[in-house]
Order: structure tokens, then sequence, then C-alpha cells
């Protein structure tokens, strides 16, 4: 058995079938992650990204820096299930998404959608004209949402940085062009 090119993959990722949330449980709120929030979002940082994870300390400054596009999935019952963390530049119009994550157990809910079209929203609000992100070039399921939102590899090379993280850890940087504000029309 042969596996399937990446890009007929990536262009039926519509016809995939999304599992019902689990029935027992309520969907996670979204909302801005708090100061309260930091302790919660380094468990679920390290749980996730493991040896990549975020020290504490930098996650307490991204959130200083960035608290507005810091965003938080909380199932109401102390525990966050994902976050989308987006930087901006003081001057300029463009903006990285520095880490997007959902638990093992909620992934395949349309959550990490939820948390990048909230957080686009935003950037786009704020007058962000581009969005660039990083993924693992094997990490298909995320490359698939983020094409789905209209992410594109980014020239040269089809975005693939080899070495991006230090040896071995290879990224493809994406991009997203977001219309401006002129672009939305009369009353956007």
């Amino acid at each position: 058995m042969t596996a399937e090119p990446l890009e007929r993959s990536l262009d039926r990722h519509e016809q995939r079938t999304v599992p019902a949330p689990y029935p027992d449980t309520l969907p996670p709120v979204l909302r801005t992650a708090r100061d309260s929030d930091l302790s919660e979002l380094r468990r679920l940082d390290e749980e996730v990204f493991q040896d990549v994870s975020y020290p504490g300390f930098l996650l307490r400054q991204l959130f200083d820096m960035y608290e507005e596009h810091f965003l938080v999935l909380d199932d109401g019952a102390g525990r966050l299930r994902g976050y989308v963390l987006a930087a901006t530049r003081a001057l300029g119009q463009d903006s990285w998404i520095l880490g997007l994550c959902v638990t093992q157990d909620r992934r395949r809910h349309g959550l990490g959608r939820e948390l990048m079209t909230e957080v686009l929203s935003r950037l786009r609000r704020d007058g962000i004209e581009v969005v660039r992100l990083t993924v693992e070039p094997a990490n298909v399921a995320a490359i698939l949402l983020y094409r789905s939102l209209g992410f594109r590899p980014e020239d040269p090379d089809a975005g693939l940085r080899r070495d991006y993280f230090g040896p071995g850890m290879d990224r493809q940087i994406m991009r997203l062009d977001l219309p401006g504000r002129a672009d939305r029309g009369p009353g956007g």
C-alpha cells in the first residue's frame, strides 16, 4: 500500500468528518488568557509540546507583551484545553503565531480552528496584514488546518527551513495575507 501524496490529501481536507464533541462535557469557553492562568498555561504547554515547551518565565513575558492575542480554551473546571498566541510588532502590520495547541483528548473537534479563527479576526481588526507561523513538516494535521484557513508555504523552497530551531528541527514557514482595512469595503 502506498501513501497518498500530501498535495492530494491537502486538497480533500473538507471531505473528512469531524467526530461529535464528548456528550458528557460542555464545550470549552474561548477567552483571553488571564494572569491567573499562567500556571495552567505552563502545564498545558508542557503536556502538548513536551521537550520544546516554553519555559515558565518566557510564558510570563509573552503573556505580558501579547495578552490581547493570547487566547485560551477554558473547560470551566479549572483546566485549560488549548491556547493560541500571536505576537505583533509595535510598528508594522505583521504577526507571528507563536503557539497553537489543544490537548490530545480534545483534538479533532474544531477547537484549533476556533482558536485560529478568533485570533485571526482580532489581528485583522488590529490592522495586521500578514500572519506567519512555523510548523513541523511532518505535522500533516496542522498543515491541513493552516491551509484550510488560507495559509500557504512562504517562498523560497516552499517554506522549508532546515535546522530552523536547531540541528534536525526543520520547520515549514507558512503565510497568510489578511485583507487590509481598505479592502473590506464600506462599514468594514
